[in-house]
Formats: structure tokens, sequence, C-alpha cells
């Protein structure tokens, strides 16, 4: 592709500080898909937050106990909802809506902490010079080392995938390191004596109820009957060339040059459905043995082989932006410069990949409301699955960054979903399929919570998740992927089918319908979310026929359903636009309670859909472009990073670039009287919601990727929103619909591109107007150029 860039990656691959992290949103995370650790690179003292992705409150049996509907449901009560609006009476048909909610999802748990005390000569480091702490994201590890009276000391620490263990490496230039190091936990724990290590053992909560929640009596609840929370545990050995004591409490080691602690854990999870019953001593045994047999391998091939692993994965793609030279700048110093730094948005790409890596492996569960770190035992919206826009969100870049791998979780959990959901289909609406609301859980919560129904009644988590099945199978071209998630596209439609009525002017329509957690102002002059068909629904539903329909051709199913779905989307309504030159957010031209309101609900067409383009649609583009100026700017973090992906769809390279220079402002401190919506990155550039939510971080990856390269429309468009703030720049591998990596280089102009395709075809490659046809050869790059 020629040397159009320079290859010093330096500031675009690592996050780097020169003092240790006080607090959790200034700590360095790493992962491995299972565990989850949160470095603080502490001197003398350091703290190692614990995370297990599988550590959950409550279980099947809370679940079905918080699961009792508040009134009435089935297909009489949808019927007296839908009466009720009819008669224009939407105060009624709110106070209805209320009945099919029910209780609350679970929430995800903080495991523990590991905590160090590191003495040199006897001594705990007070006077220390060269520090400096680093995440090397290439690398996948976290390093803090520093000076102490002449003596060097390293520590380095990383999650092993291959072998499923937390390693802490801590080093000294000379036989003089001394440490300490202790197992805490937020939970109900108890020590487990090991002989050259550590155990505690752990047990959950029968019941945690979200922090809004105030009304109930006993928020954080454990049980020892049929409901009780899972046991888990945490196992940790050390080897060193020092000596080596240990009792219950704690573990020492004097007089060393090298230490190296190795931790795994374990939980009584076995799945959604399945009640936990391993003891907290079977879940310690189980992660003792992994401990052991990673012990018994040299740390040179522990390290080498996470390095391998990550690199697989993480190397596939990478950007670079030309700029300034600030990497000799600590990160939070860089965040916090008003001045443009391109590397640092191109950081801001490679972070949120490294974090898809370290979050989400196959196997595993998806990705929550924080990834896999979290240190809080009753966490903000407890850090669950929020799918009306976070968990979908969690996914946007892993087809388009070449991660396709690490989208498996989700993949499988939908399926486990929609086995729950057909439940919650028939028994609160008398319908088919299976549907899903807007919070879910590990054991797969589908009904709407308890609340207001401007978020709790809302039945299309099942439409949009689904459309992460097809987006897979196009960017893959897995036909057996496709055929093995059919059943699900299939009752997810199901239920749309079921769920749509027949208005007055012969169209079908949604109801009850709200827009995920938007008020309109009624009549009355107050706020009201119920109504009819928001253009959310519409959209979704529309969306998924289609993709159902193109399903059962790819892979020659007969099925009278699909008949019925093609008759169905046809009586669907275009969205409309309103007065102000605004997509509607719902079927009539409703004023917004709040007009700067963080949800784009009514423009999932244009993304991630594709069902509104500048091209094919332009009247819709239009009015989605004003719908985001009447919006503005400012939102909540992860907003910010759906708007990006907005605005590259929408061609829009200056708002998109203005767009990711605010989402790089350093995030509010409401308590130190800041002003503004709080949104932004902390420290450790994890997204400001706020709080603290990772959702952001993976769309503003995907929305850079957005700016790069596009293919939904079935062109391969390169750099379809490249700002003019970044004239010089490298990406690779990029993953284009049809099954197609993309590298692009561009300086002043001149553009270069190579395309690999993975099976024969041909395609048309835009660039700003020039439109150029290709045939692609399997596995041989394709080079184009223009200037």
């Amino acid at each position: 592709m020629g040397n159009l860039v320079s290859s010093d990656r330096s500031g675009a691959q690592r996050l780097y500080y020169d003092r240790p992290a006080d607090t959790w949103l200034e700590a360095l995370p790493l992962g491995n898909g299972r565990i989850g650790a949160m470095c603080f690179g502490g001197v003398g003292r350091d703290r190692i937050g614990l995370n297990d992705e599988t550590l959950w409150s409550g279980g099947p049996e809370t679940a079905r106990l918080l699961s009792t509907p508040l009134g009435a449901t089935g297909a009489e009560a949808v019927q007296a909802v839908r009466d009720a609006l009819a008669a224009g009476d939407i105060r009624r048909a709110h106070e209805l809506a209320g009945g099919f909610h029910s209780g609350y999802g679970q929430a995800y748990l903080p495991l523990g902490d590991l905590l160090l005390e590191i003495r040199i000569n006897g001594s705990t480091p007070t006077d220390v010079a060269q520090y400096r702490r680093e995440l090397d994201l290439d690398a996948a590890t976290a390093t803090a080392e520093y000076e102490v009276g002449g003596v060097v000391v390293r520590q380095e620490t990383f999650v092993s995938a291959p072998d499923d263990v937390l390693v802490v490496r801590v080093t000294a230039s000379e036989p003089v390191l001394g440490l300490t190091c202790s197992l805490t936990s937020q939970l109900p724990s108890q020590p487990h004596a090991v002989e050259d290590g550590l155990g505690l053992l752990l047990q959950a909560p029968a019941d945690v109820a979200p922090p809004h929640r105030s009304d109930v009596a006993d928020p954080i609840r454990y049980s020892d009957g049929a409901d009780r929370g899972m046991a888990a545990a945490i196992a940790l050995r050390a080897a060193s060339d020092g000596e080596i004591r240990a009792d219950e409490a704690q573990l020492t080691i004097e007089d060393a040059t090298e230490i190296t602690l190795i931790l795994s854990s374990g939980t009584g999870y076995d799945g959604p459905s399945t009640t936990p019953t391993r003891s907290a001593v079977e879940c310690w045994t189980a992660a003792d043995q992994t401990v052991l047999a990673a012990r018994a391998r040299a740390y040179d091939e522990i390290l080498n082989d996470h390095r391998e692993d990550h690199r697989r994965l993480f190397r596939r793609s990478s950007l670079e932006l030309a700029g300034a030279d600030q990497s000799d700048l600590p990160t939070d110093v860089r965040v916090a410069s008003a001045a443009d730094d391109p590397a640092l948005a191109a950081l801001l790409f490679n972070y949120g990949r490294y974090l898809m890596i370290a979050g989400s492996r196959s196997g595993g569960l998806p990705t929550n409301l924080q990834g896999i770190w979290n240190d809080i035992l009753r966490p903000p919206w407890s850090s669950n699955y929020t799918v009306n826009i976070n968990t979908e969100m969690n996914y946007w870049p892993a087809e388009t960054t070449n991660l396709s791998e690490c989208h498996e979780p989700l993949l499988r959990y939908i399926g486990q979903l929609a086995q729950a959901g057909r439940t919650t289909a028939k028994e609160r609406y008398g319908c088919a399929g299976w549907t899903a609301h807007h919070n879910a859980d590990a054991w797969c919560w589908s009904f709407p919570v308890e609340g207001d129904p401007r978020w709790s009644n809302w039945p299309m988590a099942g439409a949009w998740l689904s459309r992460h099945l097809w987006d897979h199978y196009e960017f893959t071209g897995d036909l057996e992927f496709l055929g093995d998630s059919w059943p699900v596209l299939r009752g997810a439609a199901e239920f749309c089918l079921d769920w749509l009525v027949e208005l007055p002017d012969g169209t079908l329509g949604t109801a009850p319908s709200t827009s995920p957690e938007n008020d309109y102002l009624a009549a009355d002059g107050e706020p009201a979310s119920v109504t009819v068909s928001s253009t959310m629904d519409l959209a979704l539903i529309s969306d998924l026929f289609q993709r159902v329909e193109q399903a059962a051709e790819l892979l020659d199913v007969v099925d009278p359903l699909v008949g019925e779905l093609s008759t169905a989307r046809k009586r669907l309504p275009e969205p409309a636009i309103g007065a102000q030159g605004q997509l509607q957010e719902w079927a009539a031209d409703l004023p917004e309670e709040d007009p700067h309101h963080r949800h784009m609900s009514h423009l999932v067409g244009l993304h991630p859909g594709d069902a509104i383009t500048p091209d094919g649609t332009p009247d819709l583009a239009a009015a989605a472009a004003r719908t985001l100026d009447l919006r503005g700017d400012e939102a909540t973090g992860w907003s910010l990073a759906w708007k990006i992906n907005l605005r590259a769809r929408l061609r829009d390279a200056a708002a998109a670039h203005r767009l990711v220079r605010a989402f790089l402002k350093p995030a509010d401190d409401t308590a130190k009287g800041r002003p503004g919506s709080g949104a932004g990155v902390y420290p450790n550039l994890f997204c400001a919601h706020p709080p603290f939510q990772i959702d952001g971080n993976f769309g503003a990856t995907a929305g850079i990727a957005e700016m790069l390269l596009q293919s939904h429309t079935g062109e391969l468009e390169l750099l379809p929103a490249l700002p003019a703030e970044w004239p010089s720049g490298r990406v690779t591998g990029l993953r284009a619909r049809g099954g197609v990596t993309v590298d692009i280089a561009w300086t002043q102009g001149r553009v270069e591109a190579v395309l690999t395709a993975d099976r024969d075809q041909e395609r048309v490659v835009r660039h700003g107007d020039d439109r150029v046809p290709v045939r692609l050869t399997a596995g041989i790059g394709h080079r184009l150029s223009s200037s």
C-alpha cells in the first residue's frame, strides 16, 4: 500500500500515565473474556480489581419469583390498552400498560480484589523516581515501573485466554524484593488455606435490586432457600526465587528478585436456565487446577502464548492518523488538552477493539453495560444487558473491525433469550413467537420490568437483536450459521406479526407503542409515552420481515409465514417527516417533552439499519439530518457515539469529527461544579454516560469505522466521511459485507486501497463521486488508487 504515513504506532497503541491510579476510572483494564482485572499500578500498596463474567446475583428461581405481573395480561389485556388508545384516553392506556410489568433483572457483581504490599529492603517505597504506568494494547499487558534507591521495580500483569489465568509478575534489579498479598471481596467470604497460595470462598446474593428501586426493603438479599445465589471462589498460587510463607489470610514473600502470582476464579454458573449447585469449595478446586496447570509452565511460555492469542485478533485491524506527535504525553493530559489530536482518535478506535477482545470471547457471556469491569455491589442499572440500544451498540464494531469471533457470545445469547422470550410472548400478550424488553441478564430475563412504560413497555428487543444474526451472516457468508439462526429469526418475526394491528387508514401498526425512554407532550400539556406506532417499532419490524424473507430464499425454506410477512411489510407506512423537516419519532407529529433527548431511536433505519440512505431515500436522509441538528451534539457518552455513526452514514464528515472531538473531552465532574452533560471519557478512556458505560467505547470505534468504510448499500465506499482534520492516515483490516477485507491509506487527497475477498465476487468500489467495478478473486489482494 505504500508508506503513506509513519509506521510509529506508539501514540495510538498504548495508554500511558506518570502516576498510579487513585480510582477505578483511572485503572487499566485487562481481560480474557471471562476474567476481568483493573490494574492500579500502586507503589508500595497496590490493588487489582477482579471480575468474573459469570458472577451474577440471583438464579432461575429468583427470576421466577420476580416475574409475577402487576396486573392483567394476555390478549384481552392488550386489547384493553388498544381500546383506550383508540378512544384517546392515553392516561388509561398508560395505567393498563403497567399491568404487564413485573420485578427486575439481576446484577453483575464484583468478584473481589487482589491487594499487594511491596517492600524494598524491608520497607515500603516512598521516594520513587522514573514512575511509568502503561497499557500496551498490542501485547495486552499492563505495566508499572519505577526506581527506588537505585533498585528498578517492574510489575507486569496480563490475563491469558489460552491458560485462563491472571498473571502478575513483580521483579527487582536486586534480591531485595518483598511482597505480601491478600484477597478480599465485598461478598460474604471466608479464606481457604493453601500451602503456597491463597483461596477465597464466596457467596453471591439471591437478589440485588437496581439502585433506582429505592422501594425494595432488602435490596441486597441473601438466602439459604431454593433461590440461593451462586457460590464462587478465587484461587491464587505463587512462584518465586525468594522465601514463600502462607497462612489463611495472606501470602508473604521475602528476599526475591522475581515473584509470579497466578490467579483464576470459578463460579456456580451453568447457563441461564440451570440452578447453580456447585459449592464454593468445588468452584475453588476447579479454579486451582487451572492455576496449577499454568504454574507448571514457564512464565515466558505463558506470556508468549497470551500475546500470540491476543495479537491473532488485535493485529487484524489498526488505525493510524497523522498529526502533531503527542505520544510522549500521558493519556489523561492528551485528553485534557483542547488541541486536536488525530492520534488520540486512532487510540480510541484501537482501544475499542482491545476492549472487545478483552471482554467478549467465544463461549462466554456477552459484554454488559460495563463490559466485564465492575467494582460496585449494586451497580448502576445493575450493570446488566440493556437491549433497547446499549447491548446492541456493544457489538456494532464486531464485524466491521474484523472481530467476528468476539460477536459469538451475543449471537449465542440471543438464541437463549429467544427460548425464555417465548414464554413472555405467550403469557404477557397472548402472542406467538418470542419477545424481550429493555432489560435482560445472565438468566435471560425477558419480561417488562416494573417502572415507567416509557422504558418498560418496549417489546422490540427480539426484532433489534435479530439484526445481529443477519449482520453476522452478511459479513461472513456463513449459510450454516444462518440456517441455525432461522428458528430465532422466524420466532422474532412471528411475534411481531402477531403484535401488529390494523389501523383505521388500512395500514398496520403497533399498539401499545413507545419510543425507548422518551416522552411526548400530550394534549393536556403533560408528558406521555404510550401511543400507537412509534417510528422505531415499524423500522425494526420492516427490517426484520425483510431479513426473514431473504433468509428463507437463501436457505430454500418453504414456510407460509414468509408470505404473510411479505404481505404485512407492504402495509407498513414509511417514516413521516414533521413540520420542522425532521423525521417524526411517533406516527403523529407530537411535540417532544425533551427536544434534546439522548435516544435517537427513530433514526434506527439510518444506522444500524440501512433503509435510509442519502442516495436511495434522499428526503428521509435529509429529515434524519434535520433531526440530528434539532437534537444537538451535547448528549451522554453512548449517545454521542451513536451520533458519530449516524453522521457518518449521512457522509457528514465535519459533524462526525466534531462528535469524535466531543466524545474525547474529559468527563465532567459534577461534584466539582463543572457544567455540561457529564459525557466524555475518564482518565482511562472509559466512556462516561455518566456514570461509566462501555457501550460508548464500542460505539465510537464503530463510528470511526463507518467514517472510513461503508458497505451497507452493496457498494464498497472508501472514506465516506473522512474529515479534513485527518489529511493522512492508514487503516488496515476493516471488513465489508460480502466477506471483503479492506486496507486504505491516504495522504493529501491520494488514496490507495487493497481489497481481499473471502470468495470470488464482483463489486462496485466508490470514493467520492467515482465508482469503479472490480472483480475480486478469493484470497488475492486487489489494489486500487486514486488522487
